[in-house]
């Protein structure tokens, strides 16, 4: 397997698309257009994550924080950066990174979270993109129906949500037609009307993938003009957003529920914002990373308490003076991507019958410590 193929099924996943605009996400240094066999999920990229890269022989680095969010002044290779990214050149180690495009995906980073946490009956915090949907019905010849349904699911078409794909209707009929002037017809002849016992295929997929559907079509549809409808539903959209909110099983306190965050994510410490850590809380928002800004948003969906990284001072000043309890446990608890996505890649790996090794990089990134 090349490394193009593994990172077209996770941007099947995850497209680039979803990502904040600026945000420096896909392959940054080396090439995909190798075999891959040792894949490494990390959180960050510093020296010692490529340091672990380099011995234990992996051909891919897989991040959700990109390696470059900033551009590079120079190539000296004095500064411990630099050198990094050299010894990355130099053991030919490609780069990925799935920054916010992974946050939003479902059953992505933030679905990781709320299910650590124990929050059920989930919903977005914070719609970022929003994806209508097209209907696609084909006729095709019985003989050829499973070639052409099972082509179309491939390229994407037929998943209903996150829990449903092959999805698909077929209704059965009667074709015709009379090829004329200088058509090569697959069935039938020249200037004679013909009748064929057809099948009309129904299916559905993400708008942004029409392109996609119309060249599988064409590629196994074994007419030199196949018959086809799109449709827009109007009725159905992916939503896509930054966050998570629930509720938990129970009421609990804001002190206990802290103490229950620390012991989740294995913390040392974390930052409270409260007037009052008695007070009893059930809906709660999380959101990964640096998202203080969003408390609104965690507001708007009436949650308790809202749990994320990085809280500016001020900002917490204006989400304790509208009445939001906030719990900071840090950004490093993003690292949960790492089991998430060696946990996603291993069902990969199974389903698609991958030779590969994904390995999760054992080291503690986080630059912060408690006294």
């Amino acid at each position: 397997m090349t490394g193009k193929e593994f990172i077209a099924k996770f941007e099947e996943f995850a497209p680039m698309e979803l990502a904040e605009a600026g945000d420096p996400v896909g392959l940054q240094i080396g090439t995909l257009d190798k075999p891959i066999k040792k894949i490494l999920v990390t959180l960050d990229i510093r020296p010692e994550v490529v340091e672990e890269a380099i011995e234990k022989g992996v051909d891919l680095i897989f991040a959700h924080h990109p390696i470059m969010f900033r551009a590079a002044k120079n190539l000296i290779t004095d500064n411990p950066q630099n050198k990094m990214y050299a010894d990355l050149l130099k053991h030919n180690i490609a780069v990925y990174g799935a920054h916010t495009n992974l946050d939003v995906a479902t059953n992505g980073l933030n679905d990781w979270l709320g299910q650590a946490i124990g929050i059920k009956n989930t919903e977005i915090m914070h719609i970022t993109n929003q994806t209508g949907y097209k209907k696609l019905a084909v006729y095709v010849p019985k003989s050829d129906e499973e070639k052409v349904r099972v082509a179309l699911t491939k390229a994407g078409a037929g998943k209903i949500g996150p829990n449903y794909e092959n999805c698909s209707y077929t209704l059965e009929g009667t074709g015709r037609f009379t090829p004329i002037n200088g058509a090569m017809p697959t069935i039938g002849t020249l200037n004679q009307t013909e009748e064929v016992e057809e099948a009309r295929i129904e299916v559905i997929f993400p708008e942004h993938k029409t392109a996609k559907i119309e060249r599988a079509l064409f590629e196994s549809h074994p007419y030199e003009e196949p018959g086809y409808d799109l449709y827009t539903i109007e009725n159905f959209v992916d939503a896509y957003g930054l966050g998570r909110v629930g509720d938990l099983p129970e009421p609990i306190s804001v002190n206990d529920f802290s103490e229950k965050v620390k012991a989740i994510f294995q913390l040392e410490g974390l930052r409270l914002v409260t007037t009052d850590p008695s007070k009893m809380i059930q809906r709660v928002a999380i959101c990964g990373g640096d998202a203080g800004k969003y408390y609104p948003s965690a507001l708007k969906k009436q949650a308790d308490v809202y749990i994320t990284g990085d809280v500016y001072y001020h900002t917490a000043h204006d989400m304790l003076a509208d009445g939001l309890t906030v719990i900071d446990p840090g950004h490093h608890i993003e690292s949960i991507c790492k089991e998430g996505l060696a946990d996603l890649f291993t069902q990969w790996k199974v389903s698609e019958s991958w030779e590969i090794e994904i390995i999760q990089s054992n080291l503690n990134t986080d630059p912060y410590r408690f006294k």
